[in-house]
């Protein structure tokens, strides 16, 4: 196997020890490996050679450096809001990541409308109950939404069936997370939220490999 496929593998690894240690509540754990999960991944889209462009491998690296930096807000407290930035700065770094993989126009449409559904149905749920929560956070989770349903089409667009599924497991490991914030929990949530978030990143990154 080359680096990269063993640094795929390590990711995978690491985060097994945090799927364990967010079942299994073990916080001190969860603090080291849902970062080093991150930092893995990062190494894997850094030695990946030939990607199927250049300028999508560095801006999907912003986006995976840039989620590292919202995994590490959203374990502290009290820093939500600024976890939520890091995360929209994120997304719209995986929007061009993915333009540079050549979106073509029929299949972004058909993305605009899956996202669009996604929203009506369940996005303005999470902006309404995060606006009961705090009125103030109408505007940063409307954005939030807004980025990553904007990268959920893109994909789509692109018809490169890892980068599909990895916006889609990034867009339910989301919707967990609003709706187990702002609406209700739910019974294991934070697996939800954690194996789908780890998985849908791991996605993106397969997705430098272009259609096959």
């Amino acid at each position: 196997m080359t680096t990269f496929w063993w640094l795929i593998a390590a990711t995978l690894a690491v985060a097994l020890v945090d799927w364990w240690a967010v079942f299994t509540a073990r916080r001190p754990v969860e603090y080291v490996f849902k970062p080093l999960t991150m930092v893995v991944l990062i190494a894997a889209a850094v030695t990946l050679t030939d990607p199927a462009s250049s300028a999508a491998r560095w801006w999907l690296v912003a986006g995976l450096v840039c989620s590292l930096a919202g995994d590490v807000f959203l374990m502290l407290d009290d820093l939500f809001v600024p976890g939520l930035a890091s995360f929209l700065v994120g997304h719209l770094c995986y929007v061009v990541a993915l333009a540079n993989l050549g979106p073509t126009l029929p299949a972004l449409i058909v993305g605009v409308v899956a996202v669009a559904v996604g929203v009506a149905f369940v996005g303005r749920i999470v902006i309404n109950g995060a606006a009961d929560t705090d009125a103030r956070l109408r505007l940063p989770v409307t954005a939030y939404i807004s980025a990553i349903s904007v990268m959920v089409a893109v994909s789509i667009g692109t018809m490169i069936p890892f980068a599909i599924v990895g916006a889609l497991l990034f867009y339910l490991s989301d919707a967990c997370i609003g709706w187990s914030r702002f609406v209700k929990d739910f019974p294991q949530s934070r697996m939800a939220i954690i194996t789908t978030y780890h998985l849908g990143q791991i996605g993106l990154v397969l997705a430098l490999l272009g259609a096959g």
